[in-house]
């Protein structure tokens, strides 16, 4: 996993494509600039009604346990997202004021400790950097986060005494529990006590435990807020999760990548891909299927009596594989950002591919084992399909898009509604995998007239919320966000983002060279409607009828792909032929009320991917 990469910087000439025709302005486009200014305007009524004027949050004056923080970052990462993408200039500074007064409150709280979670798991974490990561995209050049993410990933690298995280000689992460204060190796019942209640509706951690049923039924649930059978679960918990490894913690190469995407210094680049490849041979010596722990000593089952299954946010407990699906797929797409290796997806490819395998027919429906206990495999459901679009849309290899096609529900796909479950950075992956292959010419309108109701109706939500602070839970204003990117991700970047950790792999990024800044210029939108390993396909229009405009389009987020030649597609399928570009970036001169449809040769993951802006 070592390819050489090249580096690259602004050049002093880019190729200029020029669009001068008015075929006048898109629906789509319309559509979209309607969503990017009214999720822009949003942020204020949603400010104004959950934050104090220092950005802290209007909530409860004391959060015990170590849960919550996630969920307060989490809940304003849309603001520099929507920023990155073409959003109002005030949502930058507001995303680091908001970070900023989080990190205040929850410090007070317990839960933050010099700027970082105390300590946690990568599933909370993951939820966490969102809106770190994107404040460093859309403003590298901010002193104050680049110092941090250096001083964040050093807690990760054996660079800091107090957060002695990381085993150098085995090439693991000491515990699932994890942070500013280092591995936790025992739990606490006030660690627990925000949960407690929740995790009653949760099965039990283990089949072992006082109370459990003799016939072993592995969906049973025990009472966690039963005070005896708490201590219980805790004891067996601290005795067999608390130490060692496991894969969610492969989330955490999301870090150390932020910082080498601010530094480029080799030592960040290396533990990626030194930790990764010690779950590959972890995997391998385990017969191919992904163990859920190591014990300290870097031996599978170490402290669960040999078991290659049960460890913290494992097969088991508490939401089954797709938690290591997630955590290899950040991974996966993390190391082939920093190596271009795309024999790395073999790993979340192969634990896909094993979980498809084990698929049984049940009460009429396709489903696949979601859980492994001591009688083995249970827990049949369908398949989530965005495992396999993030799959696809890293390798872009037939293979990879065959495996969806399997799927028995594959031509339901372009009438499923938009969504996003909790959080307003994701968005449902199967409409948009439609759309790209040619199934679902719908899309764009559909699921951006869908967004737009969404930020309308969270804005009548927050209009008539009249609950108090001691009744809100940690979720109650990320659920209301109303500065909510929706589909534009995928619709302008073509882009894809794993939801706990995942950084934002696009296939295209744009800026303006005019008000040197990122994101669309204003009245500009972005139709990506192909994807393939070589090209990608886009439509860029400008809404405004009067004014023209200038975008730099940039191959990938991060500068990490390079174009070869661009063509001008007409609306008749005719081109003038390519024009060489062999750069990361080329610049498009839009006419007021022109679009253009642009095809681009692409060399994927071929530079040295970083946050540096293209002015330097």
């Amino acid at each position: 996993m070592h390819p050489s990469r090249s580096s690259h910087s602004s050049c002093a000439f880019l190729p200029v494509i020029a669009a001068t025709g008015s075929e006048g302005v898109p629906n789509w486009a319309t559509q979209q600039r309607r969503l990017l200014d009214a999720a822009s305007k949003a942020v204020h009524p949603f400010l104004q009604r959950y934050t104090r004027d220092d950005g802290t949050v209007i909530w409860r004056d004391a959060w015990p346990g170590m849960d919550g923080s996630d969920d307060a970052y989490e809940g304003f990462a849309s603001l520099p997202l929507l920023y990155l993408l073409g959003g109002s200039d005030e949502l930058l500074a507001l995303g680091r004021k908001q970070w900023e007064a989080m990190t205040r409150q929850f410090t007070a709280y317990g839960q933050v400790y010099r700027e970082f979670d105390a300590y946690y798991d990568w599933m909370h974490h993951g939820e966490s950097s969102h809106l770190l990561y994107y404040l460093g995209l859309a403003d590298p050049a901010d002193a104050a986060f680049r110092e941090r993410a250096v001083r964040f990933a050093g807690m990760y690298l054996g660079e800091d005494a107090e957060a002695d995280n990381w085993d150098a000689e085995r090439k693991l992460i000491r515990s699932p529990i994890n942070g500013s204060r280092g591995p936790r190796f025992g739990m606490t019942a006030e660690d627990w006590c925000t949960h407690r209640a929740v995790l009653d509706h949760y099965l039990a951690p283990y089949e072992d435990l006082p109370g459990y049923p003799t016939n072993h039924d592995p969906q049973t649930k025990l009472q966690w807020t039963d005070d005896a059978v708490f201590a219980e679960i805790l004891k067996l918990m601290n005795e067999r999760m608390a130490r060692g490894d496991v894969p969610l913690n492969l989330t955490a190469t999301g870090l150390l990548t932020h910082a080498f995407l601010y530094t480029g210094e080799e030592k960040y680049r290396q533990w990626v891909v030194d930790y990764y490849e010690a779950w590959c041979r972890r995997t391998e010596e385990n017969g191919g299927l992904m163990p859920d722990n190591v014990g300290p000593n870097g031996r599978v089952g170490e402290c669960m009596d040999g078991k290659w299954w049960g460890g913290y946010y494992g097969y088991r407990w508490p939401h089954g594989w797709r938690n290591l699906a997630e955590a290899t797929l950040v991974a996966a797409g993390n190391v082939l950002l920093l190596t271009g290796d795309l024999g790395c997806l073999d790993l979340p490819r192969s634990l896909l591919d094993g979980f498809w395998a084990l698929a049984e027919e049940r009460d009429g429906s396709f489903r696949v084992p979601h859980r492994h206990g001591d009688g083995g495999w249970f827990d049949y459901r369908p398949p989530n399909p965005d495992f396999w679009v993030h799959l696809y849309h890293l390798s872009q290899s037939v293979e990879d898009l065959d495996r969806l096609d399997r799927f028995p529900d594959r031509d339901q796909w372009p009438a499923r509604p938009g969504g996003f479950g909790k959080s307003p950075i994701v968005h449902r992956t199967e409409p948009w995998l439609a759309w790209l292959v040619g199934d679902n010419p719908q899309y764009p309108i559909d699921s951006l007239t869908w967004a737009c109701q969404e930020v309308d109706r969270r804005l009548d939500v927050i209009a008539h919320d009249d609950s108090v602070p001691a009744d809100q839970d940690v979720h109650h204003w990320q659920q209301r966000c109303p500065v909510f990117a929706g589909p534009l991700p995928q619709q302008m970047l073509g882009a894809d983002t794993v939801y706990h950790g995942g950084l934002l792999q696009a296939r295209l990024r744009y800026f303006d060279p005019v008000q040197r800044r990122s994101g669309l210029p204003e009245g500009v939108a972005a139709l990506v409607a192909e994807l393939s390993a070589e090209a990608a396909v886009v439509t860029l229009a400008n809404t405004d009828p009067s004014a023209a405009r200038e975008v730099l389009v940039q191959a990938g987020a991060f500068g990490e792909h390079r174009f070869t030649e661009v063509v001008s597609v007409g609306h008749d399928g005719s081109d003038d032929g390519p024009e060489s570009v062999n750069a990361p970036r080329f610049q498009v001169r839009l006419a007021p009320a022109s679009q253009v449809t642009l095809r681009s040769g692409m060399e994927r993951y071929v530079n040295r991917p970083t946050y540096d802006l293209p002015w330097g």
